[in-house]
């Protein structure tokens, strides 16, 4: 019997072609031109924080080439935004935990050589008590499709979200990161909304 989280082999290797691809195609973004694409892409993404009224917003620390986030979390806490980061679940494997970031918050590098927060019950919210989610992502299509790192840690934290209304994810990527169709496994979680510096991409 399969993993709930097994792709087919087919599956597994057009994808990682296709992760392949756009994180040499993230990565070669000069690093003026990313620090000029995280300014707008978090001037867009602002403007979706403010007329949903969010109050709580998590989202991660960028790394490998992926858009910056700092523009948008430094423009969250001058608005008054509570900010969340994720961390590795010590003791159920595949999950998430979000815990309140704050400018002189301490930070420990995972096994995965994430920066995370570290484990303090007194920071952590739960996912549904979040407003918003800004998740990572490798490639998007416009159907709303997102791949990752082939984890499947945001499809579980996010697999009954339209249920519960909350949190409501939004993919944050560079517009190079846009592909015609990305092909799909049945626990992946497509998104309602893609912003990317030139564009907001709904599904």
């Amino acid at each position: 019997m399969k993993p709930a989280f097994a792709p087919s082999a087919a599956n597994q290797e057009n994808r990682q072609t296709i992760r392949n691809q756009i994180r040499i195609a993230r990565r070669a973004i000069p690093t003026e031109t990313q620090k000029q694409v995280a300014q707008e892409a978090a001037s867009r993404l602002m403007d979706i924080i403010y007329q949903r009224q969010a109050k709580h917003v998590a989202l991660y620390l960028t790394s490998d080439g992926e858009l910056d986030t700092q523009p948008l979390i430094e423009t969250l806490w001058q608005a008054g935004i509570n900010v969340y980061l994720p961390r590795l679940h010590p003791f159920s494997r595949g999950n998430l935990l979000f815990f309140k970031y704050h400018p002189t918050s301490h930070l420990i590098q995972n096994r995965l050589k994430i920066w995370e927060p570290k484990l303090n019950i007194i920071e952590m919210i739960l996912p549904q008590e979040l407003d918003v989610i800004i998740t990572p992502l490798v490639a998007f299509d416009e159907q709303g499709n997102r791949m990752g790192m082939g984890g499947g840690y945001y499809d579980r934290c996010l697999n009954d979200w339209q249920l519960r209304g909350k949190p409501y994810p939004i993919g944050y990527a560079h517009d190079c990161q846009r592909v015609t169709a990305l092909p799909t496994e049945h626990w992946d979680v497509p998104l309602p909304l893609i912003v990317t510096p030139s564009a907001t991409h709904p599904a």
